[in-house]
């Protein structure tokens, strides 16, 4: 019995092995089937259960011959079976078992990720709430924006992180789908219970309706969600790294005793496994389109989609399932400054509270247009000046006919923008 509820390694999912493991117990699970339909006899299937086996290395070496990978790996199959092997593959086209397959092994991947993922969840978790107070500066354009916390941006991903757990669990449903109806898909030589049972006995739901193929637009949906979430983790780590910017450094990747960051610069410290993730994104994201090429295929089928997953499935499943135990590390260390995000929030002289002083004067009664000019003409003698932003608001005439010095120092407190944290973390638990 296939154990549906257990996983292999990821790179242990797509070999030739088990791959070939996978197909043989579609083809048992066929005979079982056949045999109490009364479409081969019964006594033939212990000795097909018993006999049925192969070594990859075989059905390479038939292939050679054959130069078609299922009728080597039947033939392989048969040598061992004997005499009953007449009654393997009986009214089924190689891409019932091959697709079925596929739809199995994809379903363990997904598996994989899913708990990757959660294992991510947990570390954004855990680091969300240990710095849910950690005050630093929120960025638009990459320019200073307002006060927020280094705890709302790990909740932020970890708000991301659950929409791509129920993404893939939903990509998941979509390719654990099984067919088992014969060249066009018409259950011309084989009974539709066969596929009924086989695809229950693989955990999979058979297809409503398919050619000689499962459609491709399932696999090119699995495909797209597993390049959203690599994009996810792309945009996480492009984070990383500008965080830990030299002219930033508010957080970094865990720097590992004896570890070097130059051939050249004995001092550098650089972010290179975050680098690694969101270059390998890349081919997550460059796979998709190739299994979006894969969706139009001639008539009931034709054979352009099969070279191509053979490389983007593995592949895509591989280095996501990379890139998620990666980053879930990086996040586990990752090096936090609390005393660099204070000096950073610094930097502009309390320009950051330059909407804190327009929303009070609108409050006291100023026309937004003027109070606006008023306080921008202010933040621009700091920015081209170097003139200190508080102590110009202090004194320009306008501004002190609406505000008292004790209001304008109060609104350059940064806990009125954090005020609502709590509310913002309690949607997560935290």
């Amino acid at each position: 019995m296939i154990n549906r509820y257990t996983y292999p390694e990821m790179g242990q999912i797509w070999t030739d092995e088990n791959e070939f493991r996978t197909m043989l117990q579609i083809e048992i699970f066929a005979c079982e089937i056949m045999a109490e339909l009364g479409n081969i006899p019964a006594e033939a299937v212990p000795v097909i259960r018993e006999k049925a086996d192969f070594t990859v290395d075989r059905i390479r070496e038939i292939e050679q011959e054959t130069h078609h990978d299922i009728l080597a790996f039947l033939t392989a199959v048969a040598e061992n079976v004997g005499e009953e092997a007449k009654y393997i593959h009986m009214g089924l086209t190689s891409s019932d078992v091959k697709d079925t397959a596929l739809g199995y092994m994809m379903k363990q991947a997904a598996g994989i990720i899913i708990e990757d993922l959660g294992k991510f969840r947990d570390v954004l978790k855990r680091r969300a709430a240990e710095h849910k107070y950690t005050v630093m500066i929120g960025r638009t354009h990459g320019i200073h924006a307002e006060p927020m916390t280094l705890g709302l941006k790990f909740a932020l991903w970890l708000d991301e992180t659950e929409r791509n757990i129920e993404r893939v669990k939903k990509a998941r449903d979509t390719v654990a789908v099984g067919k088992i109806s014969g060249a066009v898909g018409t259950y011309a030589n084989i009974d539709p219970r066969v596929e009924e049972y086989v695809c229950d006995k693989m955990g999979l739901k058979p297809a409503k309706l398919a050619t000689q193929v499962i459609q491709r637009d399932r696999h090119a949906e699995f495909m797209t969600t597993l390049a959203i979430v690599a994009s996810s983790f792309d945009k996480f780590a492009t984070e990383v790294r500008n965080l830990q910017r030299t002219d930033i450094r508010e957080a970094e990747e865990y720097f590992h005793p004896g570890q070097k960051g130059s051939s050249a610069m004995p001092h550098k410290r650089n972010p290179i496994t975050c680098e690694r993730v969101a270059g390998l994104a890349r081919v997550v994201r460059g796979n998709a389109l190739a299994s979006l090429e894969n969706v139009a295929l001639w008539h009931e089928r034709d054979i352009t989609h099969s070279s191509v997953e053979r490389v983007i499935l593995p592949d895509s499943t591989i280095v996501l399932d990379y890139m998620i135990k990666k980053f879930t590390a990086i996040i586990d260390k990752l090096l936090v400054y609390p005393e660099a995000m204070q000096a950073n929030m610094n930097k502009t002289g309390g320009l950051i509270f330059s909407q804190r002083v327009l929303l009070a004067l609108v409050d006291k009664g100023a026309i937004r247009e003027e109070a606006y000019r008023w306080v921008q003409r202010n933040a621009m003698a700091k920015w081209m000046e170097g003139a200190d932003f508080k102590t110009n608001i202090m004194n320009d005439q306008d501004i002190k006919r609406y505000l008292s010095p004790a209001e304008i120092e109060e609104c350059f407190d940064s806990s009125y923008h954090l005020r609502y944290v709590d509310t913002i973390m309690a949607r997560f638990g935290l």
